[in-house]
């Protein structure tokens, strides 16, 4: 089910807010009916506590990429169409958002972002009381909390990895979890259709050589109905029998020049490059795609 990326400066409240849409969804889950879609919804939490991942892992580059993997790897592990995961971590790279919402849709499920609006100078005092309070989970290393506010890349609600967009305020209470429930699972009992685009779609595995074969196929055909009707200037019409072809070919009244012959021939590769049939079957389904081009 939906993937919900919770996104905003250090210190902004992401964890809060990232509580108060999982226990909403909950809440939303144990309320329904038990024939219902979303009865069956699961919720998942995945940040640096549930993670175990210091937040000095924001010191080097090199750390700070491993505890990325590790979230992505995490957030993979769980998404499907009957879970909602929550990923709260900084999830200020956009490349990183984009990866995200191509694993959403590689499972046909819906994905959002919400932003958590909190100004950068509330951010630092809010950090600033965390670091200072020893009964806290601890704020960012005021170097690291500087670097991270400035390398941050803003959601963007017009591109598709960031939309739809949620923008949530400090001043907000629970409207905006309605907003994201609505958007993601709906009220009216049935999925969310996402529709998969090349980026996600695993494309059939090509028999070895299957593109040569292909290729040296079609071209030896085309060869042979040169030659046939070189042989056979002014004729117009035949038959042609092609080795290990039941069906012959069956030549049109007026005789096809080359340019027309590879004009075909190109437009039936790009058509079967992506194999749908067998090496063995090359000639004979080529036969049947010239046959039924010279009967236009």
């Amino acid at each position: 089910m939906p993937l919900v990326l919770i996104s905003g400066y250090p210190s902004a409240g992401k964890t809060t807010r990232a509580l108060q849409l999982k226990a909403y969804c909950e809440a939303k889950i144990a309320a329904t009916s038990a024939d219902a879609r979303a009865s069956r919804l699961k919720v998942h939490l995945i940040n640096d506590q549930t993670l175990g991942v210091s937040r000095a892992v924001y010191h080097t580059a090199r750390a700070e990429k491993d505890a990325r993997a590790e979230e992505y790897s995490a957030v993979k592990r769980v998404l499907s169409r009957d879970d909602i995961v929550i990923a709260d971590g900084m999830n200020y790279i956009k490349g990183f958002r984009y990866q995200l919402y191509c694993e959403a849709k590689a499972v046909s499920t819906p994905s959002c972002v919400v932003h958590v609006g909190t100004p950068a100078d509330k951010c630092r005092e809010i950090n600033a009381a965390l670091l200072a309070a020893e009964d806290k989970d601890g704020g960012y290393d005021d170097e690291d909390f500087e670097n991270l506010i400035f390398r941050y890349e803003e959601p963007n609600g017009m591109t598709r990895w960031d939309s739809p967009l949620f923008i949530v305020v400090q001043e907000d209470e629970a409207a905006w979890c309605d907003q994201v429930w609505d958007a993601l699972v709906g009220s009216d009992g049935k999925a969310k259709v996402v529709r998969p685009h090349q980026a996600t779609v695993l494309k059939p595995a090509t028999e070895q050589n299957y593109l040569y074969e292909l290729d040296k196929t079609t071209s030896d055909i085309v060869a042979q109905i040169t030659t046939y009707q070189k042989d056979h200037a002014g004729e117009g019409g035949g038959q042609i029998s092609v080795p290990d072809v039941e069906r012959p070919l069956e030549l049109p009244a007026t005789p096809m020049t080359l340019p027309q012959l590879q004009r075909i021939r190109r437009q039936f590769i790009t058509m079967n490059r992506s194999h749908s049939f067998s090496k063995a079957r090359i000639k004979e389904v080529f036969v049947d795609f010239l046959n039924s081009e010279f009967l236009r």
